[in-house]
């Protein structure tokens, strides 16, 4: 009959000890049925559940691995497992799956406290633990600096609407971004995305720097609240604000652009998103100019904005051509999919007003980026507390991935 042993070693880690310790196995001939290992801090774990074959006897081999536990200078442990108990777990392995990203400047241990508790409320089970950001030096700044950790969930949650409103709730009490996503197919297979321009992808929002300029800021900015808060239509709220810009020079424009600041983390996450091959798009309610100029300095495959009438060198106060609102967003995105040969699954969006939900929720991972509680209410995913380059972790890359190894934030 074989036997099933879990061997659990744990110690200073060292050149070769997994080959040693695997190699020693093979002599007895046993099948591995599962394993994992993890180092913290040069710090092993190694756990291997083997299947002993009838010719070998687990004696021998059990003291042969202890002598050679000792000789590494680790320690050891077996313990037998039912077969029963084996077969149970494998079938477990058909669960449902699920990704819960964990995002802050810092994480602390209450942070990761709280979010264990939520899981386990609801029935699901921690599989593994990841830490997907670098390595942060002692002295670094806080301010700049970024921690990630992904937990890989089993089972079906019992609530799952009750389940993200807890998390979401825990976000923001902690001051930490939560997001769970399905680990689907297409969660690391996805090749698209389309971010909002103003407020999303630069800090600012440039009709109110327009009507800065235009002397109209107060009036301006009272309507661009009431539109992003989901107060007022946003077709509506776009046609009297430009109308208040009438007269503007169009040099204005040409210098705003020009000036426009990125948001933290935009210039790293487009050299990555390239670097993958991702095709790119702006779909914004802003305008084209600020667009090209961002397509120019970004590369973005896609740029879709609004066009300001332009007579004499002068601001008319409308809008030409078919307005870019919510639905417009929605139905570029789709359009643009299709004509890379994608899925809306294999889609990111990102944005932070009302007018981008519809895009978000047609995307295969849609996130509200420093949005509005009206819109992180509603959309599925997130990002309250870092940059716009931490989407890579909800992508599922790690830092020694995306900077490579001699920068600050390096997971060696």
């Amino acid at each position: 009959m074989n036997e099933l042993i879990l061997i659990n070693i744990s110690g200073q880690d060292k050149p070769g000890l997994t080959s040693s310790i695997s190699r020693l196995l093979g002599d007895y001939d046993v099948d591995v049925l599962d394993i994992g290992q993890a180092v913290i801090h040069s710090y092993l774990t190694l756990g291997i559940l083997i299947r002993v074959p009838p010719q070998a006897e687990s004696s021998p081999l059990l003291k042969d691995v202890l002598f050679r536990a000792h000789e590494l200078g680790v320690t050891v442990r077996f313990t037998p497992v039912e077969g029963s108990s084996y077969e149970e777990w494998v079938t477990h392995q058909e669960r449902s799956l699920f990704i819960l990203t964990l995002l802050s400047r810092k994480i602390k241990a209450d942070h990761i406290a709280k979010v264990a508790e939520i899981i386990y409320n609801n029935g699901l089970n921690i599989d593994s633990i990841m830490r997907l950001s670098g390595r942060t030096p002692l002295d670094h700044q806080q301010d700049r600096t970024r921690a990630c950790i992904e937990f890989s969930l089993g089972g079906e949650p019992r609530d799952t609407a009750g389940m993200r409103m807890e998390l979401m709730n825990a976000a923001i009490d902690l001051d930490v971004d939560i997001a769970v996503q399905e680990d689907s197919i297409y969660r690391r297979n996805r090749k698209l995305i389309a971010f909002d321009m103003d407020s999303t992808l630069i800090a600012t929002e440039v009709i109110d720097q327009l009507a800065g300029l235009a002397g109209v800021g107060d009036e301006v900015t009272r309507i661009t609240a009431e539109a992003m808060a989901g107060r007022l239509e946003f077709k509506q709220s776009l046609k009297k604000r430009v109308a208040l810009l009438e007269g503007l020079p169009v040099e204005a424009l040409h210098e705003l652009s020009a000036s426009v600041p990125l948001t933290e983390g935009a210039e790293d996450l487009f050299r990555i998103l390239k670097k993958l091959s991702y095709k790119t798009a702006i779909l914004s309610g802003g305008f084209t100019f600020v667009g090209r100029a961002l397509q120019k300095r970004l590369g973005v495959d896609y740029v879709f904005c609004n066009e300001l009438e332009i007579v004499s060198g002068k601001l008319t106060g409308k809008v030409v051509g078919p307005i870019v609102d919510g639905t417009r967003k929605a139905e570029l995105l789709a359009e643009i999919a299709s004509k890379e040969g994608l899925s809306l699954q294999q889609a990111i969006a990102v944005g932070d007003g009302a007018n981008d939900l519809l895009m978000l929720s047609s995307a295969g991972l849609g996130i509200a980026f420093h949005a509005k509680t009206v819109v992180k209410e509603s959309a599925g995913h997130a990002i309250s507390t870092l940059g716009l380059d931490s989407i890579l972790y909800l992508m599922g890359i790690r830092d020694r991935h995306a900077y490579g190894e001699h920068t600050a934030s390096t997971d060696n």
